[in-house]
């Protein structure tokens, strides 16, 4: 253990809400798992390998933002700020960020994964020398306590990056655009990223490679309820499966029952038939102007917009 990582001071998750919110989803009529626990170790490095694949636009796209309006987006945030970071990961587009933010700022990454954050913070720590890093373990679509994390003459901005937003069903992405908004309060800004709405075979080739990592990442749930929960979960009796709900704007993400069958977890029995389905993630796409709108009802004003030249994807800087 290193020094940094013997003065972290972090929350842990609780794998009692874990195991309640599996029991939960798989007791509803239609079968549901929070997206959220794709994240732990495993989960976190096989997202790492979907980002560098051909198919998954979203980071490629993203990346070249960043590189190429990094220095006018950190201008556009200040100096002096605490840059809060949900669901930050590997940490890798931020670096194009934190190349441009002032040495007088404060770096806080935000991450479910444990072992990541500290992996990644650690990493950070070294490659930024002269930046305070001060990562926060916990779940981020519950409400953040910072404590005495931030010093009041820190201004505080929260970046949420990789269209994570679009995992959150409208009335649900709202919601956490208040605790946001809360959390930044009251002349705090937010720097977000999310998916425009685009041709449907880019889109649903995205959630279906060729090479089957996220199949692999989606499965990799099942694997975490068999060792972290008791579960005796048949790998191979499930598939994976993407499609767009146009309807909704959206990527819906499914594991299929290849057969009936049962699946037990702790004491708790679960009865699938025959391509029944586990819904395990939603991946809303916006026009500007939806999202706009979304985060209008947050108290939230847009500032500036950066996007591509294909219009795939968009990064907005908003102020209360």
């Amino acid at each position: 253990m290193t020094e940094l990582t013997q003065n972290l001071n972090l929350e842990s998750i609780d794998s009692t809400e874990f195991y309640l919110d599996v029991i939960s989803g798989l007791s509803s009529k239609a079968k549901t798992l929070p997206s959220k626990y794709f994240y732990d170790e495993q989960g976190s490095l096989l997202f790492d390998q979907i980002c560098d694949l051909d198919e998954y636009y979203i980071t490629r796209t993203e990346s070249q933002i960043m590189d190429r309006y990094a220095h006018d987006m950190a201008r556009t945030l200040g100096e002096k700020i605490a840059l809060i970071e949900l669901g930050s990961g590997s940490s890798r587009k931020t670096r194009l960020l934190l190349d441009e933010v002032s040495e007088s700022s404060v770096y806080m990454p935000v991450d479910i994964s444990r072992e990541h954050l500290y992996k990644s913070a650690e990493q950070l720590a070294f490659d930024f020398p002269d930046l305070t890093i001060k990562p926060i373990h916990a779940d981020f679509t519950q409400p953040i306590k910072l404590d005495n994390k931030v010093d009041k003459d820190y201004r505080k901005v929260v970046y949420f990056p990789g269209s994570t937003i679009g995992n959150f069903e409208p009335d649900k992405a709202v919601q956490l655009l208040n605790n946001i908004s809360n959390l930044v309060d009251p002349d705090g800004g937010l720097l977000i990223g999310y998916d425009l709405i685009k041709d449907l075979n880019i889109l649903e080739d995205a959630y279906n490679d060729s090479a089957g990592v996220t199949a692999a990442f989606n499965k990799n749930l099942l694997q975490r309820i068999n060792q972290e929960l008791e579960g005796d979960i048949d790998l191979d009796a499930f598939e994976h499966q993407a499609i767009y709900n146009p309807e909704e704007h959206r990527i819906e993400m499914h594991l299929i029952s290849l057969e009936e069958q049962l699946v037990h977890i702790g004491e708790s029995t679960f009865h699938f038939e025959r391509q029944e389905s586990i819904c395990t993630e939603y991946s809303h796409k916006y026009s500007m102007d939806s999202f706009r709108q979304m985060a209008q009802k947050a108290g939230f004003h847009e500032d500036r917009c950066w996007t591509d030249p294909n219009q795939y994807f968009a990064i907005c800087y908003y102020r209360l």
